[in-house]
């Protein structure tokens, strides 16, 4: 038998990672050309999957997901995006993880986490219970057939946009903290009316996913034509951005909404600050720093006696240089002294024993994973990034629910200090006549 080339290998080798689906398949897949009209449009409860096909997880998954694709095939749609490759679509829907599974039911703009198993059985029962829910609003009058035409056919609200006149564009662009995204356009340009719904869209996703740090404008230049000609607007629609206290730059990327989003999250995390390292001081500390993020990393370090301040501030310096590090994640960032929060560590795995540790926890699906390697800037990079491209081996949380949180004193940056025995003065009690004090 002739020997494959190696050439021959590695091509076949790499159909077979990212071949996960094919038109064979029930599972349907999605680009950013033919997702607005599949699954934005549709009436249909669509389960998609965001995968790249490096992913270890994605890979398990695919076998569940076809079975699940045709078990539900005439009920519930069952699609798939490689975000690896559409990068922008993953973006908009705030993918960072993978596999992450969403259902777009009701309001097709604000699809729901998918939280269930990842057996086909699972996925079914999930989508099954999806879609009694959404017959249910229907039925109640709470949902709509789509979601889709009652924004306009833009999937976005107008509201988002902010409109800028000669009168507040100074002030809402140019003197706030703010970055901006500016289109400039004309009422009777074709290609504005077209991205008009793009914007829109985008606009209601980029104040979401950026809680308003990053805005998207419009100005009308056939009237506001002060603000217009002092930055040389000549052709429409022209979209600048504009960051405080540097010159406006020419926006170059795609005019989906897709690609505007990507561009705007980008620009978010060049600006943003670092996330703050919290330290766990209650459950209200630990609730407001995860709810919002799909990981909560959380550092647990030796007790100030075992350290003293110095080196106390050295581990909180590492995690510091990795929330910078992975800043465009979004991630919450914690921190705890070992023995505070005893359920948390039992929950974890911890026990007692080997700090400093570390652990990421989604508190959506109740999973976390533990840093196996050492306690440094490297050791955390390399956990980190597998966890990332979705390589981490992940368990479930004690009981598959929050352990409970103590309040605690917040640390006060000094060293530690034992406790001080107190001395007591004897010199005024008699002892007993009968006392025998040979017994001393």
């Amino acid at each position: 038998m002739r020997p494959l080339s190696l050439g021959v290998l590695c091509c076949s080798l790499l159909l077979s990672v990212q071949a996960f689906y094919s038109s064979s398949d029930d599972v349907v897949e999605l680009t950013p050309s033919n997702f607005n009209k599949e699954v934005i449009q549709s009436d249909s409860l669509w389960l998609v999957e965001f995968y790249a096909p490096w992913c270890g997880h994605c890979q398990s998954l695919t076998a569940d997901w076809k079975k699940a694709a045709t078990a539900l095939k005439g009920i519930v749609k069952v699609g798939a995006v490689d975000a690896d490759q559409h990068k922008s679509l993953g973006g908009q829907y705030g993918v960072r993880g993978f596999p992450t599974i969403k259902i777009f039911g009701a309001n097709k703009n604000k699809p729901d986490d998918y939280q269930g198993g990842r057996s086909g059985q699972a996925i079914v029962d999930g989508a099954m219970s999806a879609l009694r829910s959404l017959v249910k609003d229907r039925m109640s009058g709470k949902a709509g057939s789509s979601g889709y035409s009652k924004q306009g056919g833009g999937g976005g609200s107008k509201q988002d946009v902010v409109e800028l006149t000669d009168d507040n564009f100074d002030k809402l662009v140019l003197e706030g903290d703010d970055v901006w995204l500016v289109e400039f356009f004309a009422p009777w340009c074709g290609h504005c009316k077209n991205l008009e719904p793009e914007w829109a869209a985008a606009a209601s996703a980029v104040r979401e996913q950026t809680k308003g740090k990053v805005r998207l404008g419009a100005v009308d230049a056939t009237v506001h034509q002060a603000v217009s000609g002092r930055y040389g607007i000549r052709g429409f629609p022209t979209i600048k951005i504009f960051r405080k206290g540097e010159e406006p730059e020419d926006y170059q990327g795609g005019r989906s909404r897709g690609d505007i989003i990507e561009r705007a999250l980008d620009l978010f995390s060049d600006n943003a600050s670092p996330p703050e390292l919290v330290e766990i001081l209650g459950e209200d500390s630990l609730k407001k720093t995860c709810e919002d993020s799909q990981l909560c990393i959380i550092g647990v370090l030796p007790h100030i006696l075992d350290t003293g301040a110095a080196g106390r501030k050295g581990y909180m310096e590492v995690m510091m240089k990795m929330a910078e590090k992975y800043k465009k994640k979004m991630w919450g960032w914690l921190w705890t002294e070992a023995g505070a929060q005893m359920e948390l560590e039992s929950s974890l795995g911890i026990g007692g024993f080997g700090y400093p540790a570390m652990a990421a926890i989604n508190t959506r699906k109740m999973k976390f994973a533990l840093l196996r390697g050492s306690f440094s800037e490297t050791g955390i990079h390399e956990f980190l990034r597998e966890l990332s491209v979705g390589r981490g081996s992940t368990a479930t949380l004690g009981g598959g629910n929050m352990p409970k949180i103590h309040s605690v004193e917040p640390w006060d940056g000094k060293d530690g200090q034992l406790p001080v025995e107190e001395d007591y003065d004897l010199s005024d009690v008699d002892l007993d006549d009968d006392f025998d004090k040979d017994e001393l």
